[in-house]
């Protein structure tokens, strides 16, 4: 796959010197859209390893990581109608100034929002703002991931459908907009029958950023190697490789205890979730922080934690896997032809027996993080 990674000179890993006057000038001054070169946007798909370059990227001395790991800013605002002005303005307000503190050595952004895949278009203005841009993404058997899928947003507390299979079969509902939580950060994730159609959201993200833009990990490579996998994604985002990474599985499928409260938990009121927000960005930014907020925090951690479940990853019908995989055949064959590779091991439906240690197996991200 083409690319520019070679046109992309090396972050340098410290920022220049600064007087304490300039440097306090510096932290009071608000977010522009110039404090950035570019921005690395892990756009999906979803339960496909996206943590691992997350996690990668994360440690980078040169990169800037977002408050919140997924502030789904380009996928839930659609800015193409606005002028350069009225767009740089609003970016800066509502997302660069509320989600990144400021670190004068940081100058390359990540935003690792799963729901940008399924809104390729509205990703245009990134381009506007930031032409050097590139976009990563991740794909795996959808036999594996769409379940893996369902469970994750049970646990995130945005499925409220107990079990995949009733999930799947809400599909023809969702899609006419009933049958939607009311805490839905976007209802676009609970389309089970579009998350998985990654050819078509593919060949519409390579039509709006350019295929030389884009780095596209498959699964089966992050798992047989993840750090030949590391080395793929610095050199394609113009990063000096860092030492001491650890590969190791991470974030493994969970269950709950009690739905209800992980729903609180996870997706609190609006107004709740705007003022920790804002709390956290003052902590970061060593200008505040409230010690109530922190308490709230800290409970909600504690309460978090005691609601985790150990049920086993739920067995799909071998009829149901029948007809995921007759559903999606086409999109599997014309994602093998993007990707020019053999991807027929994928959609091969097992026995019932042998579906919950597979899922269990591979419902982990291999993720990466400094070794301490």
């Amino acid at each position: 796959m083409a690319s520019r990674d070679n046109n992309i000179p090396a972050m340098s890993m410290q920022s220049p010197p600064l007087s304490d006057s300039v440097a306090d000038q510096d932290i009071a001054r608000p977010l522009a859209v110039d404090d950035f070169d570019r921005f690395i946007f892990i756009v999906g798909a979803p339960r496909c390893g996206t943590t691992s370059p997350a996690r990668f990227l994360k440690g980078h001395p040169a990169v800037a990581f977002p408050l919140i790991k997924e502030p789904h800013f380009f996928a839930l605002n659609d800015l193409r109608q606005l002028s350069q002005g009225e767009l740089k303005q609003r970016v800066e307000r509502e997302y660069l100034q509320r989600f990144f503190h400021r670190d004068a050595s940081r100058r390359v952004g990540v935003d690792a929002s799963v729901t940008y895949l399924y809104a390729p278009e509205q990703l245009e203005p990134i381009l506007r703002l930031w032409p050097d841009s590139r976009f990563v993404v991740s794909v795996r058997d959808p036999l594996a991931m769409l379940p893996s899928l369902h469970r994750r947003l049970i646990y995130v507390g945005l499925e409220t459908i107990p079990t995949f299979a009733k999930a799947w079969a809400a599909s023809a509902d969702r899609a006419a907009g009933r049958r939607i939580p009311r805490k839905s950060l976007d209802s676009r994730l609970l389309r089970y029958d579009e998350a998985g159609r990654f050819s078509t959201y593919l060949e519409r993200l390579f039509a709006v950023v350019g295929r030389e833009r884009c780095h596209v990990q498959v699964f089966d490579d992050l798992t047989a190697d993840p750090e030949g996998q590391y080395r793929r994604l610095m050199a394609f985002a113009g990063l000096e490789p860092q030492g001491g990474v650890d590969f190791s599985p991470r974030r493994p499928g969970q269950s709950v205890r009690i739905r209800w409260l992980q729903r609180v938990l996870k997706q609190p009121p609006k107004v709740i979730t705007d003022h920790l927000v804002r709390n956290m960005v003052e902590t970061k930014s060593g200008i505040g922080g409230g010690k109530a907020s922190r308490s709230l925090l800290s409970l909600r951690k504690r309460l978090l934690r005691w609601n985790r479940g150990s049920r086993p990853a739920e067995s799909m019908p071998y009829a149901l896997q029948t007809e995921l995989a007759s559903e999606l055949q086409n999109e599997i064959d014309r994602l093998g032809t993007l990707l020019n590779r053999d991807l027929t091991h994928w959609l091969q439906p097992r026995e019932e027996a042998a579906q919950e240690p597979r899922a269990r197996r591979e419902s982990g991200d291999f993720a990466a993080a400094p070794a301490e």
